[in-house]
């Protein structure tokens, strides 16, 4: 992933586009290559072979291993909660450093606990 992104964030500078990439530009090369290697593991474009080897492997992609359900959703959802954490000011640099994204869900990839701007109300 990191390769990746030190590629794709020299690309989009000269683009002008989505300086940091962490988001949605992963995914999508985690598509082409599962689409890649079922195409070539069914041997043809027929449709119908390469739903049959999206629906029967575990494709290793940059962002980590994905199989998907009966229905083509991901057989592990990684539908993830976060925040931005200690960001100050409008440096688009903090946000490649480690710690300012923090996971808050699902626990198994949590990194940190929410913090919220105020005190709880008290009663």
């Amino acid at each position: 992933m990191d390769q990746f992104l030190v590629r794709y964030r020299e690309r989009a500078a000269k683009e002008g586009v989505d300086p940091l990439g962490t988001y949605l530009p992963p995914f999508a090369y985690a598509e082409m290559q599962i689409l890649e290697a079922a195409i070539t593991a069914a041997g043809t474009l027929d449709d119908g072979k390469i739903a049959e080897q999206l629906r029967s492997r575990t494709f290793q992609t940059i962002v980590g291993d994905i199989k998907f359900g009966e229905r083509g959703e991901w057989a592990q959802p990684r539908i993830l909660l976060v925040q931005f954490q200690g960001i100050a000011g409008n440096d688009l640099e903090q946000f490649k450093q480690p710690g300012k994204q923090v996971i808050l869900y699902p626990a198994q990839y949590k990194s940190g606990d929410l913090k919220v701007p105020f005190e709880p109300m008290k009663h």
